[in-house]
């Protein structure tokens, strides 16, 4: 498969590492063959709002053809949303990642005009961490399949961003390399993959699949990548619609011609795709 789309992309606007001003996301795109595209910074709560409007007019200094304007969520609390509107936390770029209630009630801290006053074509929806659940196995299963659940069934979300990704930068500071699904990702239960797949069918959401931070990731097994293209042929077999998805926060470095096999091996093809219109 070629690639030619890529729907998550970060800009330096957003509250990470990401480095790429609009021009450079659209050379490094011009230079890849992509000719779809779109940023998509960083919204953990509304702290980062700043970030969205500098991003949003760097975008109308720059737009083209092709190019669109998106936003990436994390789904987080409401607990720490009630906590950074009492005015509590401003430092917190990346939400409240201690210290709130285990299986708290589920949020995203922006809403649909806030969304349109921004014009934001699409919005993309991530599980970056655990709220606040302890940290074994079965727990960690437990939250991240409820946090993507609450994205696939809301009516915000267009895209479910990489489902099962884990980084422990994100996942808690007291762990260095804990991996709790890598060596074998049938862990996960079977019954969680097919709640998700009919809440996406169901919801008419996209799933998003990840280059640099699931197929295409160097500290990745490669059993589990192998696994996770049986998992994504298993999304196809239910009815999903997908987005490619660089998660690009530096100028591309990807091997695009590899992740296009790699999809390709889980039987989706262009038509299985998803762009804006």
């Amino acid at each position: 498969m070629k690639i030619e789309t890529d729907w998550h992309i970060h800009s330096h606007n957003s509250c990470d590492a990401a480095s790429m001003k609009m021009p450079e996301i659209i050379e490094a795109c011009r230079k890849m063959g992509i000719v779809k595209f779109g940023v998509t910074d960083h919204f953990n709560t509304r702290i980062n709002m700043p970030d969205i409007i500098a991003s949003r007019k760097e975008y109308l200094e720059n737009r083209i053809d092709g190019f669109h304007f998106g936003i990436e969520v994390s789904c987080v609390s409401k607990w720490e949303i009630e906590q950074i509107g009492k005015g509590l936390y401003q430092d917190a770029v990346y939400g409240i990642r201690e210290g709130g209630p285990a299986w708290c009630e589920l949020a995203i801290d922006i809403t649909a005009e806030q969304l349109e006053t921004l014009g934001v074509e699409y919005v993309i929806g991530g599980t970056h961490w655990p709220l606040y659940v302890e940290w074994k196995t079965k727990a960690l299963i437990m939250d991240y399949h409820r946090q993507n659940m609450f994205l696939a069934n809301h009516p915000l979300i267009t895209i479910v961003a990489h489902p099962w990704w884990f980084h422990a930068k994100y996942w808690g500071k007291y762990v260095d390399k804990y991996q709790p699904w890598f060596e074998d990702f049938r862990v996960i239960p079977s019954s969680m993959h097919d709640e998700f797949a009919d809440a996406v069918v169901k919801n008419n959401k996209i799933v998003e699949i990840n280059l640099h931070a699931i197929l295409l990731h160097p500290a990745y097994p490669e059993k589990f990548k192998m696994q996770y293209i049986e998992y994504l042929a298993f999304l196809k077999s239910k009815g999903t619609r997908f987005a490619i998805g660089s998660d690009s926060h530096q100028p591309y470095n990807l091997d695009f011609e590899k992740a296009g096999q790699m999809i390709e091996k889980a039987g989706i093809k262009q038509q299985d795709l998803w762009s804006v219109d």
